[in-house]
């Protein structure tokens, strides 16, 4: 069984700055790409960031910029940086975790999410 944690989310006010992390335990094998999607109230998730194994990022056009992905490989972390944020950022904050299990089959595994506020 694997499970994501994520941790960070919170109230802040515009313009402010937030970090969040995610990191999956249990029967894991491997780590393939990691994300971080969102879903604001009546709205359809959307991807925010995402990281490859080698490092490289893609970033939605909104949050580019302003928002860094980054990862830590031996300790299978996934960090998500927001500065000046604004209220169209308020959403839950899901991370994705795309790994290989024990049995080496490759699965989407997703946190429960964060809820991160902007507002004054």
């Amino acid at each position: 069984q694997v499970q994501v944690v994520e941790s960070g989310g919170g109230l802040v006010q515009p313009g402010g700055s937030l970090s969040l992390s995610c990191a999956p335990s249990g029967n894991i094998f491997s780590i393939n790409a990691m994300a971080w999607y969102r879903q604001a109230p009546g709205k359809q998730r959307e991807l925010v960031a995402s990281i490859t194994t080698d490092g490289t990022t893609n970033y939605a056009d909104s949050v580019k910029g302003r928002f860094t992905i980054s990862r830590d490989n031996a300790n299978n972390t996934v960090y998500l940086r927001m500065n000046s944020l604004q209220s169209e950022d308020t959403a839950v904050y899901y991370c994705n975790v795309v790994a290989r299990n024990i049995i080496r089959a490759v699965r989407n595994y997703w946190g429960q999410g964060t809820q991160v506020t902007v507002s004054s």
